[in-house]
């Protein structure tokens, strides 16, 4: 009654039913204490009507009558996961989709943990922005492959490359949808993310780097981009919106390191500068080495030299023997 006095009065309303399973255990209670006959689960015949008459007030009024809205939200609890059972299926006919929860999910870190093959939305992107459509829209039956794949893989020790392909884009779409309690993004932070992962950027980081990395990446486009991320939050996309957002993240990877090259070939810390010195390594060797032929190659002519210079002294000295011999002849009388 609360929500729909802000619907007529023109403004928007959410009203969350939490939940709706112990509503209809109550309600089963009552009936069954008073006699009432009992159907399906024991609940009495009318379980059905007593919830779509409450889900039904939900409304989107016309200009005419102000232009207000109702939102309704129930939250059902499943028992051990079963969303066949009688109280899910009645509300899921009466609403426009659900959001699935998985328990297993949640425990593997998978936070929300939505089920994407049981998620459905009758409204589908008819309700979403251009940007959202066009980034998202083969995003659930990525995620729906992934899941058949990684549960396949378990028992499949060899995997073909195009397996593992896949395994690798679904591990890094799952971080990127993670998101912590109470910090709500932006449609363009959201658009930014997604595209990261759905383009093929992510493949070039681990796992554990994507929450530092969106983090940087974030602070980068709305500090040197904004212009770009305004457009994208006003609802634009264009292909030249398309090509300048995935540079600009290409351009943050850069800066912020990747773990892979575009081969897939893992590149370890440091490896670049390490590649770099060992190249003026190798350049200042085989300069030292020339040096040192230089050196021996001079100290080579330096030694021919002083041979040369020797050979010269020694002919010197048998001349100036032989000269002295002959003056001796001739000063030495008969």
């Amino acid at each position: 009654a609360m929500a729909e006095h802000f619907m007529y009065s023109g403004r928007a309303a959410l009203c969350v039913y939490d939940d709706l399973s112990k509503h209809a255990d109550a309600y089963r209670q009552m009936s069954l204490l008073l006699r009432r006959p009992p159907g399906r689960e024991a609940y009495p015949g009318d379980v059905f009507y007593l919830h779509s008459r409450l889900l039904e007030r939900a409304a989107k009024l016309s200009d005419e009558e102000g232009g207000g809205s109702l939102t309704a939200l129930p939250i059902i609890e499943t028992q051990a996961g079963d969303i066949s059972s009688y109280i899910p299926t009645n509300v899921i006919s009466i609403t426009d989709g659900q959001i699935f929860l998985e328990q297993d999910l949640f425990l593997s870190g998978t936070r929300p943990a939505i089920n994407v093959g049981n998620s459905v939305s009758r409204v589908g992107g008819s309700a979403q922005q251009k940007p959202m459509k066009k980034v998202a829209g083969t995003l659930r039956l990525d995620l729906s492959q992934f899941r058949e794949l990684e549960s396949f893989a378990q028992f499949g020790s060899e995997l073909d490359p195009e397996t593992q392909a896949t395994l690798a884009r679904g591990e890094r779409l799952i971080e990127t949808l993670n998101q912590s309690e109470l910090h709500p993004m932006t449609t363009e932070d959201q658009v930014a993310s997604i595209f990261s992962g759905t383009s093929g950027v992510l493949d070039r980081l681990k796992v554990e780097r994507i929450g530092e990395f969106h983090k940087s990446m974030l602070e980068t486009l709305h500090s040197e981009h904004s212009d770009l991320m305004d457009k994208i939050g006003q609802g634009e996309w264009e292909d030249d919106i398309s090509d300048q957002l995935g540079d600009a993240i290409k351009s943050a990877l850069d800066d912020f390191g990747p773990d892979f090259d575009e081969e897939g070939q893992e590149i370890e810390e440091g490896e670049s500068d390490r590649v770099q010195e060992s190249g003026r390594s190798e350049d200042g060797d085989s300069d030292s080495d020339s040096d040192e032929d230089e050196d021996q190659s001079s100290d080579g002519a330096k030694a021919g030299g002083d041979d040369d210079s020797d050979s010269d002294d020694d002919e010197d000295s048998e001349d100036d023997r032989g000269t002295l011999k002959k003056v001796k002849d001739k000063v030495t009388p008969g």
